[in-house]
């Protein structure tokens, strides 16, 4: 007895096999809250989270970048490809279907086996003509949902290309705002070194005066010399920095550095918005990265039943409708069809399918680990930013009062150095307390924004799932 299929199988193996992937389970728990405190009742991040900078500088840098780079220029090729490679593996889901249009024409020609008879029958023996056209299609039936699962995959694997340009996006716009911060700070950082330099100048002069009056030593003003070219020194350096900054941000805009041009924005007029993170199980849904690695697990898990359907029997289905005749007038005054089924299965491989089944398989279990690995990693980022944040605030806190006392104790000590009342030694260890308090603002202050910028990443920017 011949092994039979019956209408209701068939119906629930087509359903079964033909519904596309759910979205995957990372088996990870959130926790209830972020480990770091942070304001609840902030503005969330918006779609242009840069804005919150209050610099327009800024977003003018924003807008080149978004237009000038290279890389997310290249992330939109991507879905450009992945968004036609739909439509390639799409196409198998409906008959294809061509169309020919042939003429020929036939003759014999002097050769061997051409006899003399031809030769006297020359006259009569013309060239022949022959016209036909036709018309064929075909089609696989897809019983195992092989193929719908190419096409989720498909789809799956677009959505990844998508969400890999949001990242892509995202990982630009805030490079450029670091890059940005760091210009401004090192702009600033030159621009105490140069008042700490000519203030270091400033007083060589009152040890000079003193040391050709026979007040001062030649240690002092030795001490002094050395500090005045310790603060020569810090100045190049910090200016190469500076140039280091802006050539990375040329290149960020996708353009080279003699055409970057920067505007006179002060360092202290970037200010940073308070941003509330939520809470850790909206992350999943707020960031690309975490949307990409899902969409190519999904992707992953359509590929297994592409794998699985691929050592199950192929059924095709043919029709062919055509005509011919000797003259182009009379083509279709002899139609013909032709009807053909097929059934196609795999017998003997040397165990490819299984393998390639077994591939899919591992390459699931993989994405799987990716996709949690993902999660995990944008849950610390989020940790790492939010207690950057808070360690920052309470530094700044007291960075300032010291900032404040170290200003308060230079200006006291070069008082009563020129009054004669004070040794150089207290003035020289002043200037460099006030130097280095000075820079620390500057670089903390930096931390600062940065950090706000790491969150706004961390959380996904103002990116939101389609």
């Amino acid at each position: 007895m011949k092994p039979q299929l019956s209408l209701l199988t068939l119906c629930l193996l087509l359903g079964a096999c033909g519904s596309p992937a759910q979205r995957p389970d990372s088996g990870l728990q959130p926790p209830a809250s972020w480990q770091s405190p942070h304001t609840a009742n902030a503005t969330r991040s918006n779609l242009q989270w840069w804005t919150q900078f209050g610099s327009p500088e800024l977003d003018r840098l924003i807008e080149q970048a978004r237009v000038g780079s290279y890389d997310l220029a290249a992330a939109i090729a991507r879905v450009r490809q992945a968004r036609a490679e739909t439509v390639v593996v799409g196409g198998s889901l409906l008959p294809e279907v061509k169309a020919a249009l042939n003429a020929n024409r036939q003759k014999l020609l002097r050769g061997n086996g051409y006899s003399q008879l031809d030769a006297d029958n020359d006259n009569d023996n013309k060239a022949v003509d022959y016209f036909n056209a036709s018309l064929s299609a075909s089609y696989e039936i897809d019983f195992w949902g092989g193929q719908r699962a190419s096409r989720d995959s498909a789809q799956f694997g677009l959505q990844a290309s998508e969400f890999d340009q949001a990242t892509v996006e995202l990982t630009l716009l805030s490079g450029v705002a670091n890059s940005y911060a760091q210009s401004l700070s090192l702009r600033e950082q030159s621009r105490i070194a140069e008042l700490n330099l000519a203030n270091a100048q400033n007083v060589l002069k009152r040890v000079q005066t003193r040391f050709d009056s026979g007040s001062a030593t030649a240690l002092e003003l030795a001490q002094q010399k050395s500090l005045v070219a310790a603060q020569q020194r810090q100045l190049p350096l910090v200016q190469q920095q500076a140039q280091d900054a802006q050539i990375s941000l040329a290149a960020l805009l996708g353009r080279p550095l003699q055409e970057l041009s920067l505007g006179q924005e002060r360092f202290d007029q970037l200010s940073w918005p308070t941003i509330a993170a939520g809470v850790p199980s909206e992350l999943i849904s707020r960031r690309p990265d975490i949307a990409r690695a899902e969409a190519q697990l999904a992707a992953a898990q359509a590929d297994v039943t592409v794998a699985r359907a691929a050592m199950l029997p192929a059924v095709t289905l043919s029709a062919d409708i055509g005509s011919g005749a000797d003259r182009a007038a009379d083509i279709l005054r002899s139609p013909f069809y032709n009807l053909t089924a097929g059934l196609l299965a795999p017998v003997f491989n040397n165990g490819r399918l299984s393998a390639e089944r077994d591939k899919a398989t591992a390459r699931q279990e993989e994405l799987l680990e990716t996709y949690r690995g993902a999660i995990i990693n944008g849950f610390a980022d989020v940790e790492k930013a939010l207690n950057s944040i808070r360690g920052l605030d309470e530094q700044r806190q007291w960075q300032g009062e010291e900032l404040n006392q170290a200003q308060t104790a230079f200006n006291i000590a070069q008082s009563r150095y020129q009054a004669g009342a004070e040794d150089l030694l207290t003035v020289l260890e002043t200037q460099r307390t006030l130097y280095a308090a000075q820079d620390l603002n500057v670089q903390l202050r930096l931390s600062r924004l940065q950090a706000s910028i790491a969150l706004y990443k961390a959380l996904g920017g103002g990116w939101k799932a389609l």
